[in-house]
């Protein structure tokens, strides 16, 4: 294994490296790392590190498409809903056809 100070940052090719990132492995100089938890990480794999699970964001996408599909279904009832009770309200007249009889196509 090469010696820290034979290393150059993975970002600054002319600096010289001050620390290896666990997570990658990489050199970096002073500037690219951050210390966080008691660890020295690069920002790749801090912000990997602070990024919530796949599993739990899948879980919640889950959960919004069953949402979304049960409003749309409901919405979809009412709409109809709404529909046949306009008609049911219409006079009879309406449906037989009556209302919409012309005297001039009839004929003599």
């Amino acid at each position: 294994m090469p010696e820290l100070a034979q290393q150059r940052c993975f970002n600054h090719g002319f600096r010289e490296a001050v620390a290896r990132c666990p997570g990658c492995r990489r050199y970096f100089c002073r500037e690219c790392v951050t210390e966080h938890a008691g660890r020295v990480m690069c920002a790749v794999c801090l912000r990997q590190a602070e990024r919530p699970s796949s599993l739990a964001r899948r879980g919640l996408a889950g959960l919004g498409w069953v949402v979304q599909g049960l409003l749309g279904v409901m919405l979809a009832w009412f709409f109809f809903y709404l529909v046949g009770d306009a008609l049911l309200s219409l006079p009879s007249a309406w449906h037989e056809g009556s209302v919409w009889r012309v005297r001039w196509f009839e004929g003599p």
